[in-house]
């Protein structure tokens, strides 16, 4: 069994100013991706380092905006009933990666109209460089002890930990690490020599989509559902596999449009 390690979940703390690890994976997230962002840009026509850093202030406040609102509405819905306010209390944790998805997608149409890209030439170009955001989010997750895994069976269990945040105390799967490897790490090496190739248009987008539906469908079998939420259909699905579904069946739909439409946006193919 691993021990936890025990991480103050604040990085930084300048007298009333509190600095937390998962802010800091926020900010790391969001470098990473102007980084990658940049660098794909070096290797296109009709993108520039202001389009970049604009496309990522976009994305970051559609996923900080919709991440919020969506972890409101899809989990916490009640609580926000009961308090409004604390819909603004962002420091007590607690962001949907569905509602951040929403948000980045309806964020990149106020891009698009303002630099006239078409929306999926901008998803396409932005995709690969999700998932490395979402394995410094899981990692955050990780440090502050939240959304850990199912109990096992087995205590003895090599990969087995018990979260101090746990009131029961129970051998658990990591599935926070599970998740930043699966739907982060390898997410992104899929995506990054996939779109590394000349691919028709909504080709790209769609393979995220089928990529992090599989995945995030696949690791919720490792992860806790929360309190007050548990098995919603079947017994067995939890509202991450719900959301996560409808985005392999879309994924799947945009494949096969963009392979019969083959619209290229560059590369030798490159439509005129």
């Amino acid at each position: 069994m691993l021990t936890y390690p025990s991480i103050n979940p604040v990085a930084l703390e300048l007298g009333p100013l509190k600095v937390h690890w998962y802010g800091v994976m926020y900010l790391l997230a969001f470098l990473c991706a102007w980084g990658l962002a940049t660098y794909r840009a070096k290797q296109r026509d009709g993108w520039t380092s202001e389009m970049v850093s604009d496309l990522v202030f976009y994305g970051a406040l559609g996923v900080v905006l919709g991440g919020r609102i969506g972890y409101v509405i899809f989990y916490e819905f009640n609580k926000f009933l009961d308090n409004p306010l604390w819909l603004f209390q962002v420091w007590t944790g607690g962001m949907s990666f569905h509602g951040g998805f929403i948000g980045v997608m309806l964020a990149m149409i106020l891009w698009c109209r303002k630099y006239k890209k078409t929306w999926f030439q901008t998803m396409d170009f932005i995709a690969p460089c999700v998932p490395t955001g979402l394995m410094f989010g899981r990692i955050g997750n990780f440090i502050g002890g939240e959304l850990y895994g199912r109990a096992v069976s087995d205590p003895n269990f090599p990969l087995g930990m018990i979260f101090p945040t746990d009131p029961l105390h129970l051998v658990r799967h990591p599935s926070q690490i599970y998740q930043a490897l699966c739907e982060g790490l390898l997410l992104f090496i899929i995506l990054w020599f996939f779109s590394s190739k000349p691919r028709p248009r909504m080709a790209v987008s769609a393979l995220f989509l089928i990529g992090y539906g599989c995945a995030r469908f696949f690791m919720e079998f490792f992860r806790e559902p929360d309190a007050d939420q548990g098995y919603i259909l079947f017994g067995w699905m939890t509202k991450g596999q719900i959301l996560s579904f409808p985005m392999i069946i879309i994924g799947i739909l945009f494949m096969l449009y963009a392979y019969k439409r083959k619209i290229y946006d560059w590369g030798p193919q490159k439509n005129a």
